[in-house]
């Protein structure tokens, strides 16, 4: 009898615990949806810029929570915030914190009010840069807006577990897994499910067998176009069928569940969690049946394109509407006879109902008024800064006005006060008293503090940013031992991964045969197919797999084969990689070292230098473009004791040419943004970078026969570029400068050339108009002709550096032509 009142009890506070649950789950949803309403409405009213939300996506994202573990990561697009709100990880306060732009990173935790709402992340980093216990926790890797663009950087998410589960050397690094036992949850809109991203990382994931669940939210358009348009069958799941795994065979476990259905959706959720934790079996999950009660976003009304017949079922199946019915229908008797309900009456409800309400309405109060408090502080400051200068000016009447314009405005922004005090700065350019040097200091700090607010953490600004890292030269044997200068990668990269258990290096024909020029010959063998490692023909998820296992701790090197091909991940590095530190206000990092080689080979698709496209597409990523292997190596070297990204250039005809091998492998280290000098002159001073340093040499030499003394400068890295200033120090002793590279007119040549002439104040010593020496605007024809002529030779090199000597000095240099 005891035994089975024990049992009865247990029972009743099981039910009790659901009851608990399921309308905790309610009123989280019922929240959620509020904040996208009143969300709405903000935007419409003025008060923020644009609002995309995820209404409609509350239930299926309630179930994915649940099913959601410490140490996991989301890899998702702009709809999960009641995914956000379920894990503890969002408030409806910073919801609309989000939603206004607040620029406080403890005020609006995801971006600072650096991307737009929607955009979710959690901290990776603490408040000095230094990784946080990331299995301690629920993870969001940083949103980013550009479609499907999510999808690369969870693959690598996904293979950070299977790493850490199956290498050894990785078990002290406790903070980043527990035995590879972390899932990556990726989401996506059924309609972004077209994207080339979302295939190539699903035949990836398939390949790899790496623990990650895709959601699709289904909810049959794409911003106004229906399935029919998008997806064929209508179906993703039914195309993908192909991908579902047999007896014997890799590929994925498809779940499909309707989208309202609160009970199937947990237990499809909790099946598919145990696949992937346990089994490291990737699954697909298509939610369907989903709605989107508001439209696509604030910019348009789905009334335009929806028929009546299907906002009706809209409305009947909106998922918290079925899930209201189900909660008002449920009954279950228990050994007892007696009835168990989550509700007596629909009053309950409804009571959570206006409970949320009042929630989101006080919440969106309270975020309005500390976003604005900030700002009207300001005002406050700067109108009294310019009544004080007002009255001492002899222009007062004007600065009155833009004072009492400034005070006028209702809801003012930091853009209001700055103009207005700017302004009337103006018109005190001839005044000198002490108000108007109180004016200038709060503009100048005002600047400051907006620096730091909207442009700070680019790049690493802690311990472990590259400029801290120290210069190492190699040494060398008494005796000197040259090899081919692949042999010193080869040997370089063979200390790198005995150095740092934690180092990948993977990319196509990276693994079996050691890379197509033999860098990585014979490192497979050694440490094994999961550190050195052959990838599929997919240069996104190349750069993808690295930035998800390095905001997971680890320091992979993705390799892109060849520059040209660089293109086909440009966006992935632009967008994503480029981007995470800065648009999470340095809360999350990925370290991931590209490694590419280029120039000087021949035809359209193998000889491309497109540097000034990357460098104007990759800031936030640095750019290292070394002379030969030896200098190639010290850069994977110095970046491995920072924890910055880069993007390393080996010089594609360099791998067989002689170099003296090192014998401090893995240690010396080449200075990043530092220029190095590699011949002295007195003429003229010629910059350039990579395989066409030789051939500026080679002209130098030629040069030097006819009476032209050059200095070479080589470049080394384009950002950072000489952050000493060693160049404009040579410009002051030769007072010429030429600028030569195999990139397009315009391209990294002019980059150069404004960082000398402007930034570094190069013009003030020039005694000859700076020139650029580069391609033709074509890429090359096929064949050593069409480099010859369409890429700078050592003729070009010689003739125009005689060029310029002769406009200096026409009788000792006559003209060629």
């Amino acid at each position: 009898m005891m035994q089975s009142t024990d049992i009865a009890n247990t029972q009743e506070l099981s039910f009790q615990d659901f009851k608990n649950e399921v309308l905790n789950d309610y009123k989280t949803a019922r929240i959620s949806r509020e904040c996208s309403l009143l969300g709405r409405r903000e935007v419409l009213t003025g008060k923020a810029k644009f609002g995309i939300f995820g209404d409609g996506k509350e239930v299926p994202q309630l179930a994915m929570a649940k099913a959601f573990q410490n140490g996991d990561f989301r890899s998702g697009y702009y709809r999960d915030q009641t995914f956000m709100m379920a894990i503890g990880e969002l408030t409806a306060q910073q919801f609309f914190a989000g939603l206004y732009a607040h620029t406080d990173i403890e005020i609006e935790p995801m971006s600072a009010g650096r991307q737009m709402g929607g955009h979710f992340a959690t901290h990776s980093l603490d408040e000095n840069g230094k990784w946080k216990n990331l299995t301690a926790q629920k993870n969001s890797s940083a949103d980013i807006s550009p479609t499907a663009g999510q999808m690369p950087r969870l693959l690598g998410l996904a293979q950070a577990s299977k790493i850490y589960r199956n290498v050894k050397g990785l078990e002290n690094h406790t903070n980043f897994s527990i035995n590879g036992n972390e899932v990556a949850w990726g989401t996506i809109g059924n309609a972004s499910t077209s994207e080339g991203l979302f295939f190539e990382t699903i035949n990836a994931a398939g390949v790899l067998q790496v623990p990650m669940i895709m959601n699709v939210w289904d909810d049959e358009y794409g911003i106004s176009v229906h399935a029919r348009h998008q997806t064929t069958k209508e179906s993703i799941s039914e195309i993908l069928k192909g991908f579902q795994r047999e007896n014997k065979t890799n590929g994925y476990e498809i779940f499909v569940v309707n989208g309202w259905d609160y009970v199937q959706l947990i237990d499809t959720y909790n099946k598919a969690s145990r696949i992937a934790r346990e089994q490291h079996i990737p699954v697909l999950i298509h939610v369907k049946e989903l709605t989107q009660p508001q439209g696509h976003s604030t910019s348009g009304s789905h009334e335009r394109y929806k028929s009546t017949e299907r906002l009706q079922w809209e409305q009947e199946f909106d998922c918290i509407a079925q899930m209201r019915k189900w909660i008002l229908e449920f009954e279950l008797e228990n050994e007892h006879g007696e009835t168990l309900r989550f509700v007596d009456s629909e009053e309950e409800l409804m009571t959570i109902e206006k409970e949320a309400k009042k929630e989101v309405s006080q919440a969106k109060r309270d975020a309005w008024s500390a976003y604005t408090n900030e700002i009207k502080a300001e005002v406050s400051k700067a109108t009294a800064l310019l009544e004080a200068v007002a009255q001492k000016s002899n222009n007062g009447s004007f600065i009155t006005k833009y004072k009492n314009d400034l005070a006028s405005i209702a809801e003012p922004i930091r853009k209001d006060v700055l103009i207005a005090v700017r302004k009337s700065l103006r018109y005190l350019k001839d005044e000198d008293f002490t108000e108007k040097k109180a004016l200038q200091n709060f503009i100048k700090s005002s600047i400051d503090k907006a620096a730091i607010k909207y442009s700070a953490h680019l790049l690493s600004e802690d311990e472990l940013a590259v400029q801290n890292v120290a210069a190492e030269a190699p040494t060398y044997a008494s005796e000197k031992k040259m090899v081919d200068a692949r042999i010193v990668m080869r040997d370089n990269f063979e200390a790198i991964l005995t150095k740092h258990p934690e180092v990948l290096i993977f990319g196509e024909d990276a693994g079996y045969i050691g890379d197509v020029n033999q860098g990585l010959e014979g490192l497979q063998e050694k440490f094994g197919a999961l550190r050195v490692s052959d990838t599929g023909i997919r240069e996104a998820t190349i750069v993808g797999q690295g930035i998800g296992m390095a905001m997971r701790g680890l320091r992979p090197i993705a390799e892109i084969q060849y520059l040209d091909y660089l293109l086909y991940a440009l966006q992935i590095m632009s967008d994503d990689l480029a981007t995470l530190r800065y648009r999470t206000f340095g809360k999350q990092k990925a370290p991931l070292i590209i490694r590419t080689r280029g120039h000087r080979l021949e035809g359209i698709w193998h000889s491309g230098s497109p540097m000034g496209g990357i460098i104007n597409n990759v800031r936030g990523i640095h750019v290292l473009v070394p002379r030969n292997m030896t200098k190639a190596a010290g850069f994977y070297n110095a970046l491995l004791e920072g924890d910055d990204p880069a993007l390393v250039v080996e010089c594609l005809n360099g791998y067989r040419l002689k170099e003296e091998l090192p014998t401090n492998l893995g240690e010396f280290k080449t200075p990043i943004g530092v220029v190095e000098t590699i011949k002295e002159g007195s003429d003229i001073t010629v910059v350039s970078y990579g395989s066409t340093l030789r051939i500026v040499e080679e002209a130098a030499k030629d040069l030097a026969q006819v009476g032209i003394d050059v200095e070479i400068i080589d470049a080394q890295s384009l950002l950072p570029f000489d952050v000493n200033h060693d160049t404009v120090k040579s410009l002051a002793k030769t007072n010429r400068l030429l600028v030569v590279d195999e990139d397009v007119p315009g391209g990294a040549s002019a980059y150069l050339l404004q960082e000398i002439i402007e930034n570094q104040n190069g013009y003030v010593h020039l005694d000859s108009k700076p020139q650029t020496l580069t391609a033709k605007a074509h890429r090359p024809a096929y064949g050593t002709d069409g480099d010859y002529f369409s890429k700078p030779s050592a003729e070009d090199v010689f003739e125009k550096v005689y060029e310029i000597m002769h406009e200096a000095k026409p009788t000792k240099f006559k003209s060629l032509y």
